[in-house]
């Protein structure tokens, strides 16, 4: 017996935690918001994910990455300036006191939480980081093939840069909520694209 057939889309519901998880951070959001919000029962929670809350968060963070890289990776690739592109995508972190779905801030505050739960869940921070640092890697040798940047440090290291940028900032911003801080830190740290 296959058990009961799903009554919810899995997809949608997951969206809707994600709204949760956003807004409270994965230890706030208690099982009752997390089931109100995705409209389905304890039972069929369960049925779904066997995991409970972690299985869902783990399952929302890479729903939600998944979308937010292909975002990025789409924008790029119709970009006529890519370097740019990114610039702009880091510079606006500076500007954004909310998370929002461009920026990916909830991916990076989520790691940050998700790297902490267990030693499987630090598999998949490390596999989402390794997607986001392979999006730059290839703008990054494009644009070090046609000039575009000077610096011909090896593009797995920028791009490892850039990758860390991205993670750290999401710390710092827990702590510093300063724009000109930020701006300042993060046009340092660009440098390495000119």
């Amino acid at each position: 017996m296959a058990g009961r057939p799903k009554i919810f889309d899995e997809h949608q519901a997951i969206e809707k935690a994600t709204e949760v998880f956003r807004a409270k951070g994965y230890d706030a959001s208690s099982a009752d918001e997390l089931l109100n919000a995705m409209g389905i029962g304890k039972g069929s929670f369960y049925h779904a994910f066997k995991g409970g809350k972690q299985e869902l968060y783990v399952r929302s963070i890479e729903q939600f990455s998944e979308g937010f890289l292909s975002r990025f990776e789409q924008q790029l690739s119709s970009s006529d300036n890519e370097i740019e592109l990114i610039k702009t995508f880091f510079l606006q972190l500076s500007q954004k006191p909310d998370c929002d779905r461009e920026t990916g801030c909830y991916l990076g505050n989520a790691l940050v939480q998700l790297s902490e739960k267990d030693i499987e869940a630090k598999h998949i921070s490390g596999r989402l980081l390794k997607k986001l640092q392979q999006t730059f890697k290839k703008s990054i040798k494009k644009a070090q093939d046609t000039g575009q940047i000077k610096n011909a440090e090896d593009p797995e290291i920028l791009a490892w840069h850039l990758t860390n940028l991205w993670n750290g900032l999401h710390v710092t911003r827990r702590m510093e909520n300063s724009f000109k801080t930020l701006r300042s830190i993060i046009e340092m740290n660009l440098k390495v694209l000119d």
